[in-house]
C-alpha cells in the first residue's frame, strides 16, 4: 500500500478513536451527572424541601427499588432506581411549567379540599402536567401566585434564606400615622417573634382609610394581616403585588399566564439556582 495511504488510514483510525473517546467520556459524564442525594431528588420531584426530605427518610417513609432507606445523604441514580413516598412512586418531570395566577378573593390555596370549597386549582387550564401552588394566600387574600412542578426552585422560593421580595398593596380602615409606619420599618413583634425590617410607601391615606404598600422578605403565615392587626387597624384588603419581581400588572384578576423566559432566569439567579 502506498505511503499516502497508509498515512490517511492511520489519521482516520486516530480519528475514529478520539470520536469514541470522546462519546464515552460524555457518556460517563451523563451517567455522573444522574447520580444524586435522595433529598435532592425528592426536592427536585416537589415532594418537600431537602431539609423536609431527609426527615422522610429518617421516618423510614422512603424506599428505593422497594427498599426502606433510613440512611442520610444516600445516593441513587434519578434515571435508573424507582423512589416512592408513603407507598407512592415519586419520578421527576421531564418538563418544567412555571404559571402565575391573579388570584380572586375566595379561592382556597390548595390541591383539593375535603370540604368542597373553591381552590386557585379551579382556576388553572387543564395541563399535561401536575403543578402546585407556591407558598400561600389566605382565602380572603388577592394577587400574585405562583405554580410550578419544578421543586427545587419552589422550595427555594418559600424559603427565608433566600430573602425573596414580595410586595403587597393592604388597605386599612383609618388613618395609620407616621409613627406606626416607623414601626413597621424596624419590625414589631407578631406571634411572639419581631419581624424582619420592611420598606413602607403610603398611596394616600385619611380619616376612612389608608393604602400603603409594603415590600417584605418573609413569608410567615398570615404576616402582613398581623402586623396590621398588632397596631390596632383592621385590614379591608390585602393584595399580593409581585414575587421576585414576577408582578400581576396586566393580568385580570382570577386569569394566569406562563411566566417569560428571562422571569424564570431571574427567580432561578435569586435563589442561587444554575440557569
Amino acid at each position: 500500500m502506498p505511503y499516502l495511504a497508509l498515512l490517511i488510514c492511520a489519521k482516520i483510525s486516530a480519528r475514529l478513536r478520539a470520536i469514541k473517546k470522546t462519546a464515552s467520556s460524555r457518556k460517563l459524564e451523563k451517567r455522573r451527572k444522574a447520580i444524586i442525594r435522595i433529598n435532592k431528588y425528592l426536592a427536585r420531584a416537589g415532594v418537600a424541601s431537602r431539609r423536609e426530605a431527609d426527615r422522610l427518610v429518617e421516618e423510614g417513609r422512603v424506599k428505593v427499588n422497594g427498599q426502606v432507606v433510613t440512611k442520610l445523604g444516600l445516593k441513587i441514580d434519578e434515571e435508573r432506581d424507582r423512589v416512592e413516598v408513603d407507598g407512592r412512586r415519586v419520578k421527576l418531570p421531564k418538563d418544567f411549567v412555571y404559571l402565575l395566577l391573579n388570584k380572586p378573593s375566595g379561592y382556597i390555596v390548595t390541591m383539593e379540599d375535603p370540604r368542597n370549597r373553591k381552590t386557585v386549582m379551579e382556576l388553572l387550564p387543564s395541563l399535561p402536567v401536575r403543578v402546585f401552588p407556591v407558598g400561600r394566600l389566605d382565602a380572603e387574600s388577592e394577587g400574585a401566585l405562583l405554580f410550578t412542578n419544578d421543586g427545587e426552585l419552589a422550595n427555594r422560593l418559600m424559603h427565608p434564606r433566600y430573602q425573596v421580595k414580595k410586595v403587597y398593596e393592604v388597605r386599612v380602615k383609618g388613618f395609620v400615622e407616621d409613627n406606626d409606619l416607623e414601626k413597621l420599618k424596624k419590625g414589631i413583634y407578631v406571634d411572639g417573634r419581631r419581624t424582619a425590617p420592611v420598606r413602607v410607601e403610603v398611596i394616600y391615606r385619611n380619616r376612612e382609610n389608608s393604602l400603603i404598600h409594603l415590600e417584605i422578605y418573609e413569608g410567615r403565615k398570615h404576616e402582613v394581616r398581623k402586623m396590621f392587626y398588632a397596631l390596632g387597624f383592621d385590614v379591608r384588603k390585602l393584595k399580593r403585588l409581585s414575587i421576585g419581581g414576577v408582578t400581576i400588572k396586566g393580568l385580570r384578576r382570577g386569569f394566569w399566564r406562563h411566566l417569560k423566559p428571562e422571569e424564570v432566569k431571574k427567580l432561578k439567579k435569586l435563589t442561587g439556582l444554575k440557569q
